[in-house]
């Protein structure tokens, strides 16, 4: 058996190629320049009732790779269905989908009667449209791994490399703050991988836009780095950085992986005095600074038997 190969890792192979919709064509353009594959959009046309016509183009060869984020998934999930059924009908034997960001993961169980389990429906859409599906800290709760809810080659990676990495370039004697328990789990090996301390807090949550925070006694610090998962209201990030700044750090630092931002929450994390806010490229916004596509295409659950499928 020989080697698993990158698809497209040597330059000018063709039975590879990154095919993008629109609003995720910067992230499925460093995509594709970092797996050296060719590139292309996808292109549609909306009918008057709202139906969609989606149109792939380049011959996608035996592997194509669809590239969407689906922030705002009502208006994108029926596309990506279209056109992995497009790109099999042009010829391609595998396709990956590669979703920076994954929604409807959270609701992985019926937590009041009349609730649908939202993560078994879209996973299953997802399994029977595409053999793979990679994306970057899918919102799981009580389920382990993306693989228990798509199919065996689904996996969520971790964005703590490339944060880590962000931390290191930016600071020094940084203290690394996770919000919540929930945070914990990844916040470990940021902090390992950039070598600094690390607190996690007690998150209580008093409404749909208000939470108290409560931290450890925090070591001495000129700088921490608030790190979570998905910023939407800013409740979380605008109390954990005011409880931060009373507590006498002087220079308080935000990162966060899925930017969804809801209107008014950036102004609200900012007047709790926030120094800087930033985000990594898994949803389009003014805060990107870090970029995951280089983490998606050196996965090695992207590799395929060159001789096999």
């Amino acid at each position: 058996m020989k080697r698993p190969q990158l698809p497209g890792a040597r330059t000018g192979r063709k039975d590879c190629a990154v095919h993008i919709f629109p609003d995720s064509e910067a992230f499925g353009r460093q995509f594709a320049r970092a797996a050296h594959l060719a590139s292309t959009l996808v292109t549609r046309h909306a009918f008057p009732d709202g139906e969609t016509l989606v149109r792939v183009h380049t011959p996608p060869g035996r592997h194509a790779v669809l590239v969407r984020s689906l922030y705002d998934p009502n208006a994108k999930l029926v596309e990506i269905l279209l056109a992995a059924d497009a790109l099999r009908r042009a010829g391609a034997r595998t396709v990956t989908f590669i979703a920076p960001y994954l929604p409807y993961m959270r609701q992985d169980t019926v937590f009041a009667p009349g609730e649908p389990i939202s993560q078994y429906v879209i996973g299953d859409c997802l399994h029977r449209a595409f053999d793979r599906v990679l994306t970057v800290e899918a919102h799981l709760h009580r389920t382990r791994r993306l693989s228990d809810v798509i199919s065996p080659r689904a996996k969520s990676l971790s964005a703590a490399p490339a944060v880590a990495r962000w931390v290191r370039q930016t600071g020094w004697r940084t203290l690394l703050v996770g919000p919540d328990a929930e945070s914990q789990a990844w916040i470990r090996p940021i902090a390992q991988a950039a070598r600094c301390p690390w607190v996690v807090g007690h998150k209580q949550r008093l409404g749909d836009q208000r939470v108290e925070i409560r931290f450890p006694i925090l070591p001495t610090t000129p700088r921490a780095v608030i790190v979570d998962d998905v910023a939407s209201s800013g409740g979380t990030l605008s109390t954990a950085v005011r409880v931060l700044r009373r507590a006498g750090v002087p220079t308080v630092d935000a990162v966060v992986v899925h930017a969804i931002f809801a209107p008014g929450a950036q102004a609200r994390i900012r007047r709790a005095g926030v120094r800087r806010l930033v985000s990594c490229d898994t949803i389009p916004h003014p805060t990107n600074e870090i970029h995951l596509a280089p983490l998606l295409a050196a996965t090695k659950e992207f590799h395929v038997e060159e001789s096999g499928e």
